[in-house]
Order: structure tokens, then C-alpha cells, then sequence
């Protein structure tokens, strides 16, 4: 995102070159392709032109920055020239940026200099920021020095892309050196500077200069939003959202699809509907990339209707947008619903990526689609010569796992032509402790602690599995090797919104103002269920390693307060949506199908895998999970 922070500034305009005198640089003014161009520059050459700045500087513009233009005809032009001054090689420094070259453009200044050519204020913005592209840090402090010593310490567009390069080297102290000493600060030396220690993981220090800004636009407005997202701090980004309403920012494209994501990473539906309508009602242009957020939004919000109306609005749909429509179909356990969509994808001419094959496998494995994902990962190399990645070798398994192939699946693992990563092994281990292979589950549980010691996920499933083997011993050393390496289990907690209100649970919690209402509605539902046959799932949580943990009892998970919560506030026949940042464990699935049923209610749960939809007893999932 930074490196785009710049283009919200208006670039300074080339020196304006003398006005055409004759009808040749007239005519080129209007030119709209190369055959046009090299037309225009024989007539040039008759003209005696050859050598003239003025006149090659114009061709040479055409050819190196020009949608329509050749770059290598441009060069070829400059490579002729006697004298080619400060503009040619200004210009000839944008068009490589532009085509993604920055090593020839630091090498281009370089020959600058060599040729005796001075630099002007229009020559360091793109050096710099080639110096950034190519992370050639020695030369940037050179060039630093250069801007200095031809006079442009003041100018604010050097500056502001000096800034740039150094947040890009991780150089934030030298990146707040030049900004505390910019006499003129603008909206964009704050706002890159704000960037930049977000970017870095310093979202608190950006947020206190974003604070000092004494006036902001909604370029500044986004750039901390977006922090907050990007960071995973969903409520911030709302309250600085509210902030900014309450100032009367207009929310634009890019602010709107920050908060579109803020509300996908809450689940908060009702949040992303009023935004989507602001977008509608204020005509914003609709481009494929905003139209893939909505998409999204909708998709990990539990809305697939709404999510296939924002689809199919799109005339022209690009491949993110077919993936993110693909996937949201897979999270949901529709398997054969994402295939069938895959294939009206290749019918209207649309070409699978990598990431489409990952959603599809990903669906056959939240669907049990054996056969069918065997197909798409031959079809994916066979027809479409996609190399099968770590993250394809991971649905596989997770596939072949599920359905209790486990030797084909252990098989598959041992043939990948890469070393196997934690998801794939992990993918495995989950298998085995779905299905209770202790042998296999624990020669797998011990490789993939090895491969993250840090996660306390893995260290739960493997005392599991040894649980349900009654291997209490075991269990324990577990749990020791967690405490030896001060591994924390992760805090489980549930979000539900509800009348636009987000509202966030953590397992045992009691901050909740209405505390004493929730907990005593949780002991009525599981009282209710209880005479329709509900037994708590007690698994995992004897030995105190459920993701949750013995201390918050099995009665009062975070999903469970969320539904109690939810249950207070809707009537019989209404839906409520939860977003959960673990697995669902078996009890609370069990539980939540009940409830569906005795209290009338849809309750849609994403957890950190997938979707599931209660509905009147039964899960979407159809308990494959």
C-alpha cells in the first residue's frame, strides 16, 4: 500500500517545452500509436530534427510513458542523440519505472551524471523511488546527499519520496529525521509516514502522528483505518471510522473497502450492508477489485445471496473475483455448487490461477468430494500446467484425510516433491485425531511441533489424541513441553452483531454488561436441551487442553454466551450470524444443532475453518467438519 501512498499527490509536470512552432509538433501532439510515432519522426528527421531536445524529447516521451508506446524504440532514440538533456532522461527514468525496471533507471541517473547532465527537481522523485523499488539502500543515501547538494533540500515532492525509500529500508528513524525537519509538511509526508510504521508493525506510533496531523483528508483517514485492519484490530478501525463520519470525511472507494474487510474480519454483516448501499447511493465507481470486497464481505459474513448479487452485478469478471465467489462456496460447504461455478468460470473464457485451484480442492474437502478432487488435482497440472503448490498438496490431504484414507494421504505426503510444511502435516494430524489412528497421529503430532513450537493448536491435538488412547502420562508430558516453552493456549472468544451493534465474548467472560441475563439464558438453553437428549462432549476437556481450556467450563465457551446473547435479542424464526476465531468443538456443535431446533433459530457460526448453518437440528456441515 505504500508504495502507492504517492500517487495521490499530483506528480510536478515536465518543464513545459517551447510551444510547437510548426504543424510537425502539432501533429504529434495528437498522435495515438507507434506507427503514427515513428511517422512523425521521419518526418522529424527531414525536418533536420535529429538532434534537437525539443523535438526527440517529445518523441521519446510518446514512446517511453505512453499506454500506446515502445520503450525500446526509445531508447534507441536516446542512444542517437548528441546531447540528450535533463527531461529526456527524466522521462526515459519514468518509463522504466513504469515498465518495472528500476535498476535501469538508478543506472540511467548514473549516466546522467557521467554525461555531465544536471538533475532537476523532476529527476530525484523517480530515482528515489527506483532506489526504493530495487532496495539499493548505499545508492539511496547517495542520492539523498545528491538532492542536497543541487539545492532541492526544500522541495516537498523529493522529500515526501525520500521518506518513501526510507520506510521501505526499514530505516523509520532516518524517514522521521527528514519529516520532524520538512518545514512544509503535506498531507502526504504525514500520510506516508503514518504508512510506513504501520507497515512495519508500529501501528500505535503511527496512530500518534496520524493524531498530530493538523488537518487530514481521507488518503490520511484510510492509511490508519487500513493499519488497524491489516493489524487484526477490527474495533479500532470502527471507532476511527465513526471518527471520521462524525467529521464528515467522504468515504471513498478506498476507505469503503478498508471497512468492508474490518467488517469481514468481525462478521459484521449489518456494518457492510450500510456501506455497500453508501456506495451504490453515492455513485463510487464499482471497479473489480471493490466489487471482489463486497463479494467477500458477504461471503465470510454468512450472506452467500448477498454475495452472488454483488457477482453477478459485475459484467466483467476478473479471476479475483471468480476465486473469491469459489471460495466463499467451499467455506460454506457447498462443494458442488463451487464446481459447477468453476465451470461457468471457464466456459465464459475465464483462466484459472493457482489460487482457483485451491478453492476448489478446498471445497471437495469441506464436502467429502473424494473422487471429484482427485480429478481437479490431476486436471489442475494435466490441462491447466499448474505446478501443485504446498497449499494444494494441503487440501489434498485434508481431503484423502477426512474421508479416513489416511495411508493414501500419508502416501501423497511422502511423494511431494517439497519438504511437507506444519499445514499439510497438520492437515494430517487433524485426520488422525478425527478418525483416532494413535500411531500415525503421533509420529505426525511430534514432526509438526518441531515445525511450530509456538503453536499451541498442535500441542492440543496431540494430547487428544493421547487422551483418548487414556495415555494420561503422555498428556502430561505434553502439557510440560508447552510450559517448558511458555507456549500460551489461544484465547477463544465469539463475536455476534446484532442492530449494528459488535459485541465479543471470550470464553468464562464476565465484562459483558449484561452479564447476569447472558449466563443465565445459557444455563436455561442447556437446560432445555438437556430433555431432548443433549450429553456434554467432555472429550479434550478432562485433561485441560481444550483450545479453550478447563478453567472456562465447557458449559460457557464463547460460542455458547454469543447464542445465549443472540437468543435474547431475536425472536422465534430470525437468524443470527457468530464469528468465532477457533475450531468449533463437538460439544458446541452438538449444542448449537439443538438449540436451532427448540428455540427456533438459524444461527450461522464461522469458525476458523469454515461455515456452519443450524437450522432446525441440523448443521450444514452435516457434522463432516
Amino acid at each position: 500500500m505504500i508504495s502507492s501512498l504517492l500517487l495521490f499527490q499530483p506528480a510536478p509536470t515536465s518543464p513545459t517545452l517551447p510551444k510547437p512552432k510548426n504543424s510537425a509538433f502539432q501533429a504529434l501532439e495528437a498522435c495515438s500509436s507507434m506507427a503514427e510515432l515513428k511517422q512523425h519522426h521521419s518526418n522529424f528527421i527531414k525536418l533536420g530534427l535529429s538532434a534537437d531536445n525539443n523535438a526527440m524529447g517529445r518523441v521519446i516521451k510518446f514512446c517511453a510513458v505512453s499506454e500506446d508506446g515502445d520503450l525500446s524504440y526509445a531508447l534507441k532514440v536516446f542512444d542517437a542523440m548528441p546531447d540528450p538533456d535533463a527531461f529526456i532522461y527524466n522521462t526515459l527514468m519514468r518509463g522504466h519505472l513504469q515498465c518495472q525496471d528500476a535498476r535501469r533507471s538508478i543506472l540511467l541517473y548514473l549516466q546522467m551524471l557521467e554525461d555531465s547532465v544536471t538533475p532537476n527537481n523532476f529527476t530525484f522523485p523517480s530515482v528515489v523511488r527506483a532506489c526504493s523499488v530495487d532496495n539499493a539502500v548505499e545508492v539511496g543515501k547517495q542520492v539523498h546527499a545528491h538532492v542536497l547538494k543541487f539545492g532541492f533540500g526544500a522541495d516537498g515532492f523529493c522529500l515526501n519520496n525520500l521518506i518513501h525509500m526510507y520506510v521501505n529500508f526499514l530505516a523509520l528513524e532516518e524517514a522521521r529525521r527528514i519529516f520532524d525537519k520538512m518545514l512544509r509538511k503535506d498531507v502526504v509526508s504525514w500520510t506516508t509516514l503514518i504508512t510506513g510504521y504501520s507497515q512495519w508493525g508500529l501501528v500505535d506510533e503511527a496512530f500518534k502522528i496520524f493524531e498530530l496531523m493538523p488537518e487530514r483528508n481521507s488518503v490520511s483517514w484510510n492509511a490508519m483505518i487500513a493499519a488497524y485492519v491489516q493489524s487484526n484490530r477490527f474495533h479500532e478501525a470502527f471507532a476511527l471510522f465513526d471518527r471520521m463520519t462524525a467529521e464528515r470525511v467522504v468515504l471513498d472507494k478506498f476507505v469503503a473497502a478498508s471497512m468492508l474487510s474490518a467488517c469481514t474480519g468481525l462478521g459484521a454483516l449489518e456494518q457492510g450492508k450500510w456501506i455497500h448501499e453508501y456506495i451504490e447511493k453515492n455513485g463510487i465507481k464499482l471497479d473489480s477489485k471493490l466489487a471482489t470486497t463486497i463479494t467477500d464481505m458477504y461471503c465470510k459474513c454468512g450472506c452467500l445471496e448477498k454475495a452472488f448479487e454483488a457477482f453477478n452485478r459485475l459484467p466483467y469478471k476478473g479471476i479475483s473475483l471468480w476465486n473469491c465467489m469459489i471460495g466463499g462456496l467451499a467455506m460454506h460447504g457447498k462443494g458442488e455448487a463451487a464446481i459447477e461455478l468453476f465451470k461457468e468460470m471457464e466456459k465464459e473464457g475465464a483462466i484459472p490461477d493457482s489460487i482457483t485451484f485451491v478453492n476448489v480442492l478446498s471445497a471437495c474437502a469441506h464436502s467429502g468430494l473424494v473422487e471429484e478432487g482427485r480429478h481437479y488435482f490431476q486436471y489442475m497440472t494435466e490441462v491447466h500446467e499448474i505446478e501443485c503448490k504446498m497449499e494444494h498438496y494441503g487440501c489434498m490431504v485434508d481431503l484423502l484425510g477426512r474421508a479416513g484414507l489416511l495411508e493414501e494421504a500419508k502416501k501423497l505426503i511422502d511423494e511431494m516433491p517439497m519438504r511437507p510444511d506444519a499445514g499439510v502435516l497438520g492437515a494430517l494430524l487433524g485426520a488422525c485425531r478425527i478418525h483416532g489412528n494413535l500411531e500415525l497421529g503421533e509420529q505426525i503430532g511430534k514432526r509438526v511441533i518441531e515445525l511450530e513450537p509456538n503453536n499451541s493448536g498442535r500441542y492440543v491435538l496431540l494430547a487428544n489424541l493421547y487422551a483418548k488412547a487414556g495415555r494420561w502420562e503422555d498428556v502430561a508430558s505434553v502439557r510440560k513441553l508447552m510450559n517448558d516453552r511458555k507456549v500460551k493456549k489461544a484465547p477463544g472468544f465469539s463475536v455476534i452483531e446484532l442492530k449494528g451493534s459488535v459485541n465479543e465474548f471470550i470464553a468464562g467472560g464476565r465484562t459483558h454488561p449484561e452479564t447476569k441475563s447472558i449466563y443465565a439464558k445459557v444455563d436455561e438453553m442447556l437446560e432445555t436441551i438437556r430433555s431432548v437428549g443433549y450429553v456434554p462432549d467432555t472429550e479434550g476437556v478432562l485433561h485441560d487442553l481444550n483450545e479453550e481450556g478447563k478453567e472456562n467450563p465447557l458449559f460457557y465457551h464463547s460460542e455458547k454466551l454469543a447464542i445465549a446473547y443472540g437468543l435474547l435479542n431475536t425472536k422465534p424464526g430470525e437468524t443470527f450470524r457468530i464469528t468465532k476465531n477457533l475450531r468449533v468443538c463437538r460439544d458446541c456443535h452438538q449444542a448449537s444443532k439443538l438449540i436451532s431446533k427448540v428455540f427456533d433459530r438459524e444461527i450461522i457460526v464461522r469458525d476458523r475453518n469454515r461455515f456452519h448453518h443450524f437450522r432446525n437440528g441440523v448443521c450444514s456441515c452435516n457434522d463432516y467438519w
